[in-house]
């Protein structure tokens, strides 16, 4: 991947600024990061990178989204595609294989044109140096851990329809990005929700359009409106 060192623009440093987890790093350390980093753009459809590859990859490292959006994924041998999660603008990833050496756990691929940070190994490795930084990591980790905990929960205990439910909120706050601020329209299409949830476009269909009927959201081509968030969340509750 073909790197540059430009400056960042107004519009990325915002959208870092709008991460809650880059947020809560204290000043000092959230320039030490984006010093380390170097700015490379990736075209519609290009990989961060893929499952298996090692940590010292060419182009590997720890990456921060500045614009566009990423699809994390798991292609089976039958064709078959387990989207785990989208990212947002203002989200860092790839932080497991730079800590334990082993190799990507899944893909990652551009869902539109990018504008990506990369931190080397070597310069993550010295950051993680800092007790302060090495904590923050620690935090992201334990975020994302409570985060499977939940979709386990939501796949051995919940009905459909509360998976659903729980994946729209999940959504709504920037699915990683878990943003404190919950917005009421997804820009989505069915068939990537279908893909998370594990289930057919056809049976994902049903329960959105049962939703609908109730009216806790509204549908439109690549687009999903909750209506009722509280309804979403009672959802969630009963199981």
């Amino acid at each position: 991947m073909p790197a540059s060192k430009p400056r960042l623009s107004a519009s990325h440093l915002a959208a870092m600024e709008r991460n809650p987890w880059f947020t809560s790093i204290p000043r000092a350390q959230r320039e030490a990061l984006l010093g380390a980093a170097e700015l490379i753009h990736l075209r519609r459809g290009a990989m961060v990178f893929r499952q298996g590859d090692p940590v010292h990859a060419a182009g590997g490292g720890f990456y921060g989204l500045v614009a566009g959006t990423i699809k994390i994924s798991s292609l089976r041998q039958d064709g078959r595609e387990a989207i785990l999660a989208v990212l947002e603008p203002g989200n860092w990833f790839g932080e497991i294989t730079l800590l334990d050496g082993s190799p990507r756990t899944h893909d990652a691929t551009a869902l539109e044109p990018l504008d990506l940070l990369v931190v080397p190994p070597e310069a993550f490795a010295q950051q993680m140096r800092d007790v302060v930084f090495a904590h923050a990591i620690a935090m992201m980790l334990a975020a994302r851990v409570r985060m499977l905990y939940g979709l386990t929960e939501d796949a051995t205990l919940r009905s459909l329809r509360a998976r659903v439910a729980h994946r729209l909120l999940v959504l709504a706050r920037g699915d990683a990005t878990q943003s404190v601020q919950l917005r009421r329209t997804l820009m989505l299409p069915q068939e990537a929700l279908a893909m998370m949830l594990g289930v057919t476009r056809q049976t994902l269909s049903k329960e959105l359009n049962a939703l609908a009927r109730d009216e806790v959201i509204s549908l439109s081509y690549g687009r999903i409106e909750l209506l009722s968030v509280d309804a979403l969340q009672a959802l969630v509750r009963s199981g």
